[in-house]
């Protein structure tokens, strides 16, 4: 048996898409403009975002607090909300559809280790999420993970495989709990 052994780690091979100067620009625009609590404006993080490579809809809500990665990697549609202190750790491509509300606290998780590799390997995976569907506050999407049309992450639970279109999970890891009906 191998121990872990973090001197070997290397993720030469992952691109984050933009060279050093770009993201290091982000990295302080990110910091300034979309964490900063005292920034009330949406519109300006999404432009900021859109400024950067972020393909964002339309009537776009981006409230204070919010961690994003790489914004070249991130697709936003329309009507879409990302609540406050999300954070969307994008070293894969995040895509969410239109009318999707990332509610407060969530996390979009792009990237994780390999515990089987003694040199702890990046993995990394996309994220897709489908319209209509709601990631609940202090939830987690994990790499890899599509999210179906008008599915529920309820809060707290994490998603670790594939939701269902229009079905309601909870839990550590998230399981199906119920069909999810909206009323008129």
């Amino acid at each position: 048996m191998n121990p872990t052994n973090l001197s070997t780690f290397n993720n030469s091979w992952y691109k984050p898409g933009k060279n050093s100067l770009v993201r290091f620009l982000w990295y302080i625009t990110n910091v300034l403009v979309m964490m900063n609590p005292l920034n009330p404006l949406s519109s300006c993080r999404v432009r900021v975002l859109r400024l950067y490579g972020g393909k964002i809809g339309r009537n776009v809500v981006i409230k204070p607090g919010v961690n994003i990665k790489y914004p070249w990697k991130l697709e936003v549609g329309d009507n879409s909300w990302i609540g406050e202190n999300a954070w969307i750790d994008n070293l894969g491509m995040v895509k969410i559809g239109n009318n999707v509300c990332i509610s407060q606290g969530a996390m979009l998780l792009c990237g994780n280790h390999n515990y089987k590799s003694s040199s702890f390997d990046l993995i990394v995976g996309d994220i897709n999420i489908e319209d209509g569907a709601w990631i609940g506050a202090r939830s987690v999407v994990c790499p890899g993970v599509k999210v179906g049309s008008h599915a529920v992450l309820s809060v707290g639970s994490m998603a670790t495989k594939p939701l269902e279109a229009w079905k309601i999970y909870s839990g550590n890891p998230a399981i199906a709990i119920r069909d999810r009906k909206i009323e008129k």
